[in-house]
């Protein structure tokens, strides 16, 4: 689509005006917030991806006493951590939290990068969550969007358009970020694109890049959540056992074993299956 044209300087104070002056009257206190610790803002950002914020809250304090900093995570047995990430879905991130955290002591000596290049090599973790990772440890003015900065910018700046894409709005983001806050500048941002998408049709449909959630009911992510919810409360289970015990088709139990074991999460030996 057409680049849309710069706000003028004027448009753009106004903009930062409206976002803090709502972060100011309703902004959320949020666990993660209270912290600038790198460890748990990285765990923080890697539980949100794809998930609730209040289902985040939920298990964000018991993980981090379970695993209070990287080494211990690192060392941590998988059957742990899958137990600990229980309820949070998308169970591949737990194992890649894993994979990260022996990285991380390895090739960081235990200590998280501030380099978004650096995280992005890291296992399970993407440009959005890498730049968000330095703006809320290490407050750098780094340029970054994700689902609710997008609401917030497609509201305003977009207006009747689709198929607005990233690159577009991108440009916006560095122009109105406020640098010598940008932490805060973007919990604003979030927080208000949240109350967007609860008080209008959510804007984010006019996004190239706006998929509509499939269902979960019956869908491989609830029986693979299904299977490791039961491999991580007993330390082996007879295939057969859980073919017979899960309340899904057969097959499909059957392919979801064998994508499991093929990304490392589980392991067959004989008739047993098990966390790896």
């Amino acid at each position: 689509m057409k680049p849309q044209a710069q706000p003028r300087p004027a448009c753009v104070h106004a903009f930062q005006q409206m976002v803090k002056g709502y972060y100011t009257r309703h902004g959320r206190n949020l666990p993660w917030r209270e912290t600038s610790d790198p460890y748990r803002i990285l765990i923080s950002e890697i539980m949100l991806q794809q998930t609730q914020v209040a289902r985040v809250i939920d298990k964000y304090g018991m993980f981090i006493k379970a695993f209070p900093d990287v080494e211990s995570l690192a060392q941590a047995p998988l059957r742990e951590i899958l137990s600990a990430w229980q309820g949070l879905g998308y169970n591949r991130r737990a194992f890649s939290l894993k994979k990260l955290a022996k990285e991380i002591v390895v090739q960081f000596s235990a200590t998280i990068p501030s380099s978004p290049k650096l995280l992005m090599r890291l296992p399970g973790i993407g440009s959005a969550t890498a730049h968000a990772v330095c703006v809320f440890a290490f407050n750098q003015p780094v340029v970054f969007i994700e689902t609710n900065i997008r609401a917030v910018f497609i509201y305003h700046f977009f207006e009747n358009k689709h198929a607005v894409r990233d690159g577009d709005i991108l440009p916006l983001v560095a122009q109105t970020l406020d640098r010598d806050d940008p932490r805060t500048w973007y919990w604003a941002l979030m927080d208000y694109g949240v109350m967007l998408k609860r008080n209008h049709a959510n804007p984010n449909r006019g996004s190239a890049h706006y998929r509509k959630q499939a269902p979960f009911a019956g869908s491989n992510r609830q029986i693979r959540g299904m299977i490791l919810k039961t491999l991580v409360t007993q330390p082996r289970v007879p295939e057969k056992l859980l073919l017979e015990e899960l309340q899904f088709p057969i097959d499909a139990v059957k392919n979801n074993l064998e994508r499991l074991e093929k990304e490392g999460l589980i392991v067959r030996k004989g008739n047993f299956v098990s966390v790896a």
